[in-house]
């Protein structure tokens, strides 16, 4: 392989990803993008561990260097240790991975270079007791490589961090611990080596909540008890019931005991009764100092509560920050498209609402990604005028999802925020800009397709992270749910699928093993999925479009590389022919056509390259090219056209 060139390959946990740059020929990690790393594994021995934690710096040999270049403060790391093999955390990164951080670190005497100059220095986020391999392994096992089975890429991806992470928390060592002063309550699992606001702001979109509640809520019972076991400790050593000092309390006993709704406290109350012959404090200074407690406690919980009301408040306003933002951007994309109108009189200046976007002479983008962050927008594109116009966002952020047009409503299923995927539905009325819940999908599942027939929609395929699915579900308007019905004829992941005159036709796609050049279509009428003519090259992550009666497939990914090519199927002929090809290999892209045009938007060039074009096809007069001031770099979008 010629030095600097990537081999990209596309899997999803065991079947595909959610981006194709994971390089399986390289020893040293997976080439995850900055955006996708989501942690970092570094390695030590008994050796060496002493050293790491003690100067707070974790290192790795030189080659390692491609991705610890990548982290940011604030990214989670763990340190696994290869002569017990047990895996320590949580830390997180305190600054940028450099190199030579300590160029004499990990050496006998400090008189040789380091062998590990990769660094970065550290800080610990939560103490906890170290990971035995065979509880981690599932975590990462597609991390693993060589014939050992004892080797794995150091590159986590923000799925396996947050995994780990988890249990990692379940065995949080007590913060009675002499510990170095780190965060308990805030866990950036998602865009983790992000600092600006805008990137914070999208990490609090979606399902994948940053601020767990549940973490939330352990860390304060454990302090909670904490606090309460060393009030308890201090009573005992001052009525000399018990040898504290020689490590006699029984910390389970105690804690165990308490019951934090404040219902009981039995173990407290029983220690008083039973000693107070022997105390130098009467029974009703005993009360007096539980009742304390349990005032304390009172407190405490009332702080907790406050807590989850002002993260719930700062989550609200980041979102309502990055809307503003967003609002902002549109404004100004609105005004370099009115200086290039000729000048007008000042008391005839046009304002941003003032301009006319058609939405039948547009497309609607929903969801998808930037290159930053994970969107929950919906816009309104006019490509004539290289205008865009926010519209009223999703409930949450949404990629890899499909949409369809029925009705004049939109709807919108599926799809993931780049960490889990959703079964959810949601519909959106342009009429009152306005977006309303809809009956569930009967699994969760991304990079699906869709497809609006006989007034019922039609979902198909995608995948789960773990499986490709064959499955077609319909929603049934009158029962109100989704509804399985005859499934494809193959799996398909990352398909496309389109209706034409009351038919449906999927093509291409995943089926867990390979990507397909095969395609099949539905007619409602015969109530079966038949094979159709293959397409003359496999793609999957590509989009299709219907313009004079024919279907076109447009780019995508064909097993080794994004592809420029288009071909063309003419249902009448039952063939496929090569089209002519797009100016820029792109997959991940969205289509519509308007006026007899095909217009392809954004899309992914190669690796983690996000295209930041338009490119518009017309019959006759082959592909043109433009760069777009209003769209910019997005990708893992659905678009639909009224």
């Amino acid at each position: 392989m010629s030095a600097g060139r990537k081999t990209h390959t596309f899997i999803m946990n065991e079947t595909a990803p959610l981006y194709p740059n994971l390089n399986v020929n390289t020893v040293c990690g997976r080439n995850l993008s900055k955006g996708e790393l989501g942690g970092v594994i570094f390695g030590c021995k008994n050796n060496t561990i002493k050293e790491c934690l003690s100067k707070q710096i974790f290192g790795l040999p030189t080659q390692h260097f491609s991705y610890v270049k990548n982290i940011d403060p604030g990214l989670p790391l763990f340190l696994f240790n290869y002569s017990d093999r047990k895996l320590h955390g949580i830390f997180e990164a305190a600054g940028h991975g450099q190199m030579n951080i300590n160029p004499y670190g990990w050496t006998t005497d400090g008189s040789e270079r380091t062998p590990y100059p990769a660094q970065v220095q550290i800080r610990v986020r939560l103490k906890c007791h170290p990971l035995p391999e065979d509880r981690f392994r599932p975590i990462i096992a597609k991390n693993y490589y060589g014939d050992s089975h004892n080797h794995f890429w150091f590159e986590l991806d923000h799925v396996q961090t947050s995994k780990l992470m988890s249990l990692l928390v379940a065995l949080a060592i007590s913060p009675g611990t002499s510990v170095p002063q780190y965060t308990t309550l805030i866990f950036l699992t998602t865009q983790a080596s992000k600092s600006d606001s805008t990137d914070l702001a999208s990490s609090f979109d979606g399902d994948n909540q940053p601020l767990d509640s549940q973490l939330d809520l352990k860390a304060v019972e454990q302090d909670e008890k904490h606090l309460i076991f060393m009030k308890l400790k201090e009573l005992a050593l001052k009525n000399g019931s018990q040898d504290v000092s020689s490590g006699n309390v029984d910390d389970t006993v105690l804690l165990n005991d308490i019951n934090f709704e404040g219902k009981s406290y039995s173990a407290a109350s029983a220690g008083f009764e039973e000693n107070k012959e022997a105390s130098p404090y009467s029974s009703s200074e005993c009360q007096s100092i539980i009742s304390q407690l349990l005032q304390e406690v009172e407190e405490l919980k009332a702080f907790r509560t406050r807590q989850m009301q002002m993260n719930s408040h700062m989550e609200q306003k980041l979102e309502e920050a990055k809307m503003e933002v967003r609002q902002l951007k549109d404004r100004c994309m609105m005004l370099e498209s009115v200086s290039n109108l000729s000048v007008t009189p000042a008391d005839e200046i046009v304002t941003y609402d003032e301009l006319h976007v058609d939405p039948k002479e547009s497309l609607f983008l929903i969801g998808g990604f930037d290159g930053e962050s994970w969107l929950s927008s919906m816009d309104l594109y006019s490509p004539s005028q290289d205008i865009i116009k926010s519209l009223n966002p999703m409930s949450s952020v949404r990629a890899y999802s499909s949409a369809v047009q029925l009705g004049g409503e939109l709807y919108v299923f599926g799809g993931g925020n780049g960490f889990v995927w959703y079964d959810t539905v949601e519909s959106y009325s342009p009429m009152n800009n306005q977006w309303t819940s809809c009956p569930s999908l009967n699994e969760k599942k991304g990079s699906l397709a869709g497809a609006a027939l006989n007034n019922k929609i039609f979902v198909m395929g995608g995948g789960n992270g773990i499986a490709s699915f064959s499955d077609v579900e319909m929603l049934d308007f009158d029962i109100g749910r989704w509804i399985s019905v005859r499934s494809m004829l193959q799996k398909r992941f990352a398909l496309a699928t389109i209706e034409l005159n009351g038919v449906l036709y999927a093509a291409g796609g995943y089926d867990g093993h390979d990507y397909l050049m095969s395609a099949e279509r539905f007619d409602p009428r015969e109530h079966s999925w038949m094979k159709i003519a293959n397409m003359k090259t496999k793609r999957g992550c590509h989009s299709m479009a219907v313009l004079n009666e024919k279907l076109y497939a447009l780019g995508g990914f064909d097993g080794g590389e994004m592809v420029s090519s288009v071909e063309v199927y003419d249902p009448r002929l039952d063939a496929w022919m090569m089209g002519e090809p797009m100016n820029l290999p792109r997959g991940y892209s969205s289509a519509g056509v308007i006026n007899e045009s095909i217009y392809v938007v954004g899309g992914v060039k190669f690796g983690d390259n996000i295209v930041d074009t338009v490119e518009a096809y017309k019959e006759g007069e082959g592909w043109q090219e433009t760069r777009t001031n209003a769209v910019g770099k997005r990708c893992f979008m659905s678009a639909v056209v009224l």
